[in-house]
């Protein structure tokens, strides 16, 4: 879809912009710079609340969530969970059944699986890992994500884990998983989704973007999904997406995702959301120096 065709007719209903972490407001640095902050506070200026919608972990998005000065529940675990940082308020909590989170283990630690491939439980907003291996550390990178080394995963299944992630610089082992798990478990017992070509995500069923949108859209603020605007660049944005009235799709973001969307903006690393955004402020003003296109 060209960069000139935006839904023109459809920006004046606008009434709540969600955004996407990863890909999305934060590139390679691992921050929002300021043209985004700017741009996206220029939306809120024009009464129009903003959400954030994220893979990351509740405490891991806090930082984001502050940056842009997000004032609605938290949409963290890919929809897994919805709490409002401000009052700590669970809105939503879709953790993975304990029966069903062992079956997931028993397949991970199949032969052509176990030693390629680090598994991370999510348990209580921490990290849950066996291994403190250089998977693991790269994502603690990026994510400063509060983290447990125990000596057997199965051991913490006396809790439901809110999300399994398996990674592996495999990309190909990925893929291959993927189909393997989509074809072993029933995809009304689970959710598969992948933030990142190394990651792959499974989360209760109900734990998706779309419906998590849905929910702050449709119960919180009592409006339509004509009223909203999602912007993310992954996989596991593809639900919300295709639920908002503009669903646009990063420039990074793969082929699938940018089929889907309603517009694409420009790349990260290029600041598109501040284009993306520069579309709904009166049919396209300047946001920072940048004309809407």
């Amino acid at each position: 879809m060209s960069l000139n065709t935006f839904p023109v007719g459809d920006r004046q209903k606008i009434k709540l912009l969600v955004l996407d972490i990863d890909g999305t407001i934060s590139g390679i640095s691992n921050q929002v710079r300021q043209p985004v902050i700017e741009a996206i506070a220029k939306v809120k200026q024009q009464g129009i609340p903003v959400a954030v919608a994220t893979g990351r972990m509740f405490c891991s998005a806090l930082r984001f969530y502050k940056a842009i000065g997000a004032g609605l529940p938290l949409i963290c675990y890919n929809g897994a969970l919805i709490q409002d940082p401000e009052t700590n308020k669970v809105h939503h909590h879709f953790p993975i059944s304990i029966p069903l989170a062992g079956q997931i283990l028993d397949f991970l630690e199949q032969p052509q699986y176990r030693d390629q491939m680090t598994v991370h439980f999510y348990i209580d907003d921490c990290l849950h890992v066996q291994d403190m291996g250089e998977d693991t550390r790269k994502y603690l990178d990026r994510t400063s994500a509060p983290i447990r080394v125990v000596d057997s995963l199965r051991e913490r299944l006396t809790v439901e884990p809110t999300k399994i992630l398996a990674l592996s610089e495999n990309l190909e082992l990925i893929e291959e998983l993927s189909a393997d798990i989509c074809a072993t478990f029933p995809q009304d017992k689970l959710h598969f989704t992948k933030s990142s070509p190394n990651f792959f995500e499974i989360t209760h069923p109900l734990a998706n973007k779309g419906f998590a949108v849905q929910y702050l859209a449709e119960t919180v603020l009592g409006l339509k999904s004509e009223n909203v605007m999602a912007i993310g660049d992954n996989f596991n944005d593809l639900e919300m997406i295709e639920y908002a009235g503009i669903g646009v799709a990063m420039g990074n973001a793969p082929a699938p995702i940018q089929r889907i969307a309603d517009w694409i903006a420009p790349s990260i690393e290029e600041d598109g959301v501040v284009t993306a955004l520069a579309q709904i402020m009166n049919g396209g003003i300047r946001i920072d120096g940048r004309l809407g296109r």
